[in-house]
């Protein structure tokens, strides 16, 4: 496969290694959502309160940031094959730890440690953006998206249904399982890439936040995806203990399923990445933005009915994933040489919402239940359509065109 990659001379990315990167990034995000169907089930064993247990989904998001500060811009200074290989066996490692925790801390320690390192797919997304070309960045980053969001959707579903057959750590053992063969495929068939910043790695770091006060691009589009996720976040996090408790009463696999209703978000990202090649960027951020404040009506409906709760969820999860895909076309093309930096700094802000609208959840569902969650979700969603507002004003409409810059050489071998 790397030998098709080195051989076409058109220069575009292969399709079976487009898959293979897409495969490998929602692999890697699903081990952070795994735990969401299963609260209920691990309070239960591990002896912890719906608030402790909530802070298992936390704590991945706050390792995940951890990750996207500390090694994420290594793949401007390392090979980025090797430093992939590597964050994909030490996340299978993590998650054992998980899988093995007899206590409510050594639950939380592995899923930090294991989030920390899952940050692999985030090496993964702009490797994928290095080898398009520009004319099908949008395209090529949209498909891998739409990989991370089958991972992230679906590992719900399958948790659920491999909780029914071997309790909740039977999803952890099959995880790990799966992120070991995974590392041995793209060590394998990724090419070699290498594009040094020339920067020690203080130095690295420095630079990545340095990216954020001279871009003001990416400090808006930084902002605009962290609410979205915050609001996002607000709904995976509650709709479990709706589920679980006694407006419905579902079993595990049952709340599940709810991922592959949500799975239609993942069509968002491809078609939204191909409209960002055709210019219609910000028509994408903004329609999305608006559509997840629309959504959290039917949502807050679906306390009382099944029917207006899937509408919700799928509307939801499509609008958030048309914002995240359209910024993520923005930042790539501000910097091309140091697009392991500007990943880093979006997408710690991103995850950084995501958060803070679970911790959020925690305590609204405490005082206000299922009506207060939804209020909190629509006012981060209007939070997410203001600052786009606030840099069309700010910025202006040129320096958010959908032109994709040449990226800058980098070395790639078989």
């Amino acid at each position: 496969m790397t030998k098709t990659f080195m051989d076409r001379g058109d220069g575009r990315l292969p399709r079976g290694l487009l898959l293979l990167m897409s495969a490998a990034t929602g692999l890697a995000v699903a081990g952070n959502y795994l735990a969401h169907p299963l609260l209920d089930l691990i309070g239960g064993e591990l002896g912890l309160s719906p608030s402790l247990a909530a802070l298992v989904v936390t704590a991945a998001q706050l390792g995940y940031g951890l990750g996207l500060i500390l090694l994420v811009p290594l793949g401007d200074l390392v090979e980025r094959r090797r430093l992939a290989v590597m964050l994909y066996a030490a996340t299978s490692v993590f998650l054992l730890v998980s899988a093995t925790a007899t206590s409510g801390a050594a639950l939380l320690a592995g899923t930090v440690l294991a989030a920390l390192t899952s940050v692999g797919a985030q090496v993964v997304v702009p490797f994928a953006a290095t080898l398009a070309r520009p004319a099908e960045r949008g395209r090529v980053v949209g498909t891998v998206m739409t990989g991370l969001v089958l991972g992230l959707l679906l590992a719900r579903t399958a948790s659920g249904a491999l909780a029914d057959l071997g309790g909740w750590r039977t999803a952890y053992w099959v995880q790990a399982g799966l992120m070991a063969l995974m590392a041995v495929l793209l060590r394998v068939f990724l090419p070699r890439l290498r594009t040094s910043a020339g920067l020690s790695y203080p130095a690295l770091l420095r630079s990545t936040l340095g990216l954020l006060r001279s871009e003001p691009v990416l400090r808006w589009r930084a902002g605009i995806a962290a609410m979205a996720l915050a609001s996002f976040s607000v709904l995976w996090t509650a709709l479990t203990f709706l589920l679980a408790g006694p407006a419905y009463g579902w079993t595990e696999s049952a709340i599940g399923l709810f991922g592959l209703a949500a799975a239609a978000g993942a069509l968002a990202a491809s078609v939204a990445g191909r409209l960002a090649d055709r210019g219609h960027v910000q028509k994408i951020t903004a329609a999305g933005a608006a559509l997840m404040l629309a959504s959290w009506l039917p949502i807050g409906l679906g306390g009382r009915s099944l029917l207006w709760l899937v509408v919700g969820v799928v509307v939801l999860d499509l609008a958030q994933q048309a914002v995240l895909n359209s910024n993520q076309n923005v930042v790539y093309a501000l910097r091309p040489e140091a697009r392991n930096r500007v990943n880093s700094a979006f997408m710690t802000s991103y995850f950084a919402g995501g958060a803070a609208g679970s911790a959020l959840t925690s305590l609204v569902w405490a005082h206000a239940g299922w009506s207060g969650v939804s209020v909190l979700g629509a006012v981060l969603s209007a939070g997410a359509l203001a600052l786009w507002a606030g840099e069309r004003l700010t910025v202006g409409r040129s320096r958010n065109s959908s032109a994709h810059p040449a990226p800058a050489a980098a070395a790639v071998t078989g």
